[in-house]
């Protein structure tokens, strides 16, 4: 029999054979039995593995097609002092103590020694077209400056416009003008299972655009980062600097926000469930944080011997170990030793599921709870209440400045030109002499460096240093401004500066 050929297009999936090259065979009978068969009991049931002659497709097609979506996301911190990050749920240092080793990666701040500007690398993705960017909150967080880079060379600066450090998410929003975005989907990270193929994509130790392929190792991982935590366990290739960035499904969506690593291990990698993200990206976006339903309750998981002890029929669960006066589980009449099974519908296997379904609710919506009490089967309704700063995370965000001037926010320290430096370095008796440049500043980037002098400003004369203040205040956010600069010795050369975002 000639070998049939396979129809349709190689497409990114799994390709099982259809058929097999050459003549095919039937399979070999068993071996004779030397024992007579036994008529007191079922044959086994031979397990029978799927056939996986056909390896995985190239990934090429779905990593050309999201590729673009995915930026580079650099954060400066113009702090001079060490900084400990407060209000992350990391730590001063990262997790390691509380997981293991485990550590988010990508920081923007590698090296807490430095006494100078720092200045890190991370990754992200966009979302929506109107120029919103997810990424973690530890990558950005305490940054004083942000730009993204795009794989075809666009930068652009971005803003902060919502973090919960509670789950390590960020969305920054574009600024300036914004066309033609690349954008990618979030999926549902729920219909994944263990052994599903995933693609990540970032910019470990600055590497831009590496792509990495591997499965979903677990799923639900709690690495104690969190009270929240509800982790997607990866081997694919992961590394400091793909901090932010898409895990992606074979269907091009993005699956998981990649977060975390095993300090002590090797192809263990964590991200954020895209499901979770969905759920929090509104109001991240609107509101800038997140507000989270509360039921005040103090909770723990069950064993079977506890199952046992309760005389319930069920071995999953929150059994409630205290209850807090004024909450709103007091109000609906919960008590020490109610084993929670359900909540909205939804079966409830430990305290940490309660924990983390409870907060995805609205503070005021009710709540149904199925509950176990003294044996038997009852129900709860609970009108939710807002949770509490538990973790202090509010009290700790920093208290917004005034904004400095517009030359100040490109990274221009500006000074009127003095006659006898004039003489000295063959420089105009008139302009703005640059006399530093923050590094990793738009002024940095468009190459204007200490000793230059500006004599014109889109076209503008520029006799002092208010008039390139002014030139700068009076642009378009994030117009690109042609500068005319004087070089010690007498050369001129163009520079073209970018204005700063309103």
């Amino acid at each position: 029999m000639k070998g049939c050929r396979s129809t349709g297009v190689l497409a990114l999936v799994l390709m099982l054979s259809a058929c097999r090259r050459g003549q095919e065979e039937a399979p070999a009978p068993p071996p004779a039995s030397t024992e007579s068969p036994s008529t007191d009991s079922a044959p086994a049931k031979r397990v029978m593995p799927p056939d996986m002659n056909a390896a995985l497709a190239s990934v090429a097609p779905l990593v050309a097609s999201v590729q673009p979506a995915v930026v580079k996301v650099e954060v400066r911190d113009a702090a001079p002092t060490r900084r400990s990050r407060p209000d992350s749920p990391w730590g001063e240092e990262g997790p390691g103590g509380t997981f293991g080793g485990a550590l988010p990666f990508g920081s923007p701040f590698e090296d807490p020694r430095d006494e100078g500007p720092r200045q890190g690398l991370g990754s992200g993705f966009v979302v929506d077209a109107r120029g919103l960017v997810l990424t973690n909150n530890h990558v950005v967080q305490g940054g004083t400056s942000i730009q993204v880079h795009f794989s075809d060379g666009r930068q652009q600066d971005a803003k902060v416009v919502g973090t919960d450090p509670l789950t390590d998410v960020a969305v920054l929003q574009l600024q300036g003008k914004v066309e033609e975005l690349p954008v990618v989907k979030l999926g549902d990270s729920d219909a994944l299972r263990v052994g599903d193929w995933v693609v990540a994509i970032g910019n470990p130790f600055g590497l831009d655009s590496s792509v990495s392929l591997g499965i979903v190792s677990a799923k639900a991982r709690d690495i104690q980062a969190g009270p929240f935590d509800d982790f997607l366990q990866t081997d694919a290739a992961i590394n400091p600097g793909n901090s932010g960035g898409p895990l992606f499904n074979l269907q091009g969506e993005v699956v998981g926000i990649n977060t975390a690593i095993a300090g002590q291990g090797s192809g263990i990698g964590f991200a954020v469930p895209s499901t979770l993200v969905k759920q929090l990206l509104p109001q991240l976006e609107k509101e800038g944080t997140v507000t989270r339903g509360w039921l005040g309750v103090a909770v723990q998981d069950v064993t079977p011997d506890l199952g046992t002890a309760l005389g319930v029929p069920v071995r999953d669960g929150a059994l409630v170990t205290d209850v807090s006066q004024g909450t709103p589980a007091a109000e609906a009449g919960l008590r020490p030793d109610d084993l929670i099974v359900e909540a909205g519908g939804r079966p409830i296997a430990s305290g940490r599921a309660l924990t983390r379904t409870v907060a995805l609710k609205a503070p005021g919506s009710t709540l149904p709870l199925t509950v176990y009490r003294e044996g038997k089967k009852t129900e709860v309704n609970v009108t939710l209440g807002t949770r509490p700063d538990l973790e202090g995370v509010a009290a700790r965000r920093p208290v917004e400045e005034p904004e400095a001037p517009a030359h100040q926010r490109v990274g221009l320290t500006l000074s009127d030109m003095d006659p006898r430096l004039a003489r000295a370095q063959e420089l105009p008796r008139a302009g703005a002499l640059v006399t530093d440049v923050v590094p990793g500043s738009s002024a940095e980037r468009a190459g204007l460096v200490p000793g230059m002098v500006v004599v014109e400003a889109s076209g503008r004369p520029v006799r002092r240093a208010s008039d390139l203040a002014q030139a700068l205040r009076e642009a378009e956010p994030g117009e690109s401004m042609l500068l005319r600069v004087a070089m010690p010795g007498g050369d001129r050369v163009l520079r073209a500066l970018k204005a700063p975002e309103s």
